[in-house]
C-alpha cells in the first residue's frame, strides 16, 4: 500500500506527513520576481493617473453632496410617510369607536321607543287609521329609472 502523505509548509521549509518519520524538504522561491521593462513615459502615465487633481476632486464633492442630498430627502419622505400612516392608523380607530357609539346609541333609542304607545296615540288621540285596499294606488312609471316629485299621477 501506498503511505498517504500531506504537505505542509512552514516559512521557507516544507514537511511531508505520511506513517513515517517526518522529513524536511526544502521550498523553492524565485529570489526575484521578474516584471517587464516599463517604458518611462508609461510609468509617468500610471503616476499622472493615480494623482488626483482639481477637476476630479471638485466633481468628487459634487457626486457626494448630491447623493448626501438625495439620501437626506429619502429619510425626509420615509419620515414624513411614517407620521402619515400613524395619523391614519388613530383616525381609523377613532372612526371605529365613533362607529360603537353610534350604534350604542342607535340601539337604545330604538329599545326606547314603544311602538304600541306610538299607535294607541296615532288612532286614539290623532284618530288615524291604516288605508284601506280601494285607497291604496300603485304607479308604475317606465319611462325612466327614477319618479320626479313634482309630476303629476296619472288617474285611473
Amino acid at each position: 500500500m501506498a503511505a498517504r502523505k500531506n504537505v505542509r509548509s512552514y516559512g521557507n521549509t516544507a514537511y511531508v506527513q505520511g506513517n513515517t518519520v517526518r522529513k524536511a524538504m526544502p521550498v523553492h522561491t524565485p529570489d526575484k520576481v521578474r516584471r517587464p521593462a516599463v517604458n518611462h513615459q508609461v510609468r509617468r502615465n500610471q503616476e499622472k493617473a493615480l494623482q488626483m487633481d482639481l477637476p476630479y476632486v471638485v466633481l468628487m464633492t459634487v457626486a457626494v453632496v448630491i447623493t448626501l442630498a438625495f439620501c437626506v430627502h429619502y429619510l425626509h419622505l420615509q419620515s414624513s410617510i411614517a407620521s402619515s400612516i400613524h395619523v391614519i392608523e388613530s383616525k381609523e380607530a377613532e372612526l371605529e369607536k365613533l362607529k360603537a357609539e353610534n350604534d350604542a346609541l342607535e340601539m337604545s333609542i330604538n329599545t326606547s321607543v314603544d311602538l304600541d304607545h306610538v299607535y294607541k296615540v296615532a288612532t286614539e288621540e290623532l284618530g288615524m287609521v291604516y288605508a284601506n285596499k280601494d285607497q291604496i294606488l300603485h304607479y308604475d312609471k317606465t319611462e325612466s329609472e327614477y319618479v320626479r316629485q313634482n309630476e303629476d299621477i296619472p288617474k285611473y
